[in-house]
């Protein structure tokens, strides 16, 4: 029996969408390897949500451990084509360093405590880095949609952290993934005109 249907839905329509995403993202990145990592980001996205349903709708702990470890790599990678996007130099190398770091000290902790808390954490302190490096550089392609999908991104956190539930089979994560569902419209948007800075 299925424990929480409609968060399985949902996450699975998260999944599917994340994935079909990822995909033309990475066969229309050309040269720009920050597409590249955004395409990743999507595939890792997609994976984490179908896992994360498959957690809630059959009970199955085993794979709520997979599910955070790939949420690393899901912020990790929007970090990283964010950071190829919109700086060079020192910069670019403090991000990517930064991301890659960010990712082994996650992957550390969440394999000794797997709360959720550790992938909002993380999550957070990616949108943050994410939004600041396309707001310095607004004017590059795309920025101005990633910058709008962070902040339905949080919102859409805001919507999960309310504990709000709608009714009684739609509660407050199922929200939260059609409210994610708009943040990757945007994202997507914005990666697909994204350019690696020269």
């Amino acid at each position: 029996m299925i424990s929480e249907p409609m968060t399985l839905a949902t996450d699975y329509i998260l999944a599917a969408v994340a994935a079909v995403m990822g995909v033309l993202i990475l066969r229309a990145a050309g040269g720009e390897d920050s597409r590249r990592w955004w395409g990743i980001a999507f595939i890792a996205l997609a994976l984490a949500a179908a896992l994360g349903g498959t957690h809630h709708g059959f009970r199955l702990a085993a794979l709520w451990k997979p599910t955070m470890l790939v949420l690393g790599v899901a912020s990790a990678g929007m970090l990283a084509g964010s950071a190829l996007a919109t700086t060079r130099g020192r910069w670019r190398l403090a991000l990517l360093a930064l991301a890659a770091a960010k990712l082994a000290i996650y992957w550390i902790w969440v394999w000794r405590d797997d709360r959720f808390i550790w992938a909002v954490a993380d999550t957070g302190s990616a949108f943050a880095l994410v939004a600041l490096a396309h707001l310095f550089a607004w004017r590059r392609p795309g920025s101005r949609w990633i910058v709008a999908g962070v902040a339905v991104s949080i919102a859409a956190a805001a919507v999960q952290a309310s504990g709000v539930d709608l009714h009684r089979h739609f509660n407050h994560n199922d929200l939260y993934h059609l409210v994610q569902l708009g943040a990757l419209v945007l994202y997507y948007r914005g990666v697909r005109m994204l350019a690696d800075r020269r």
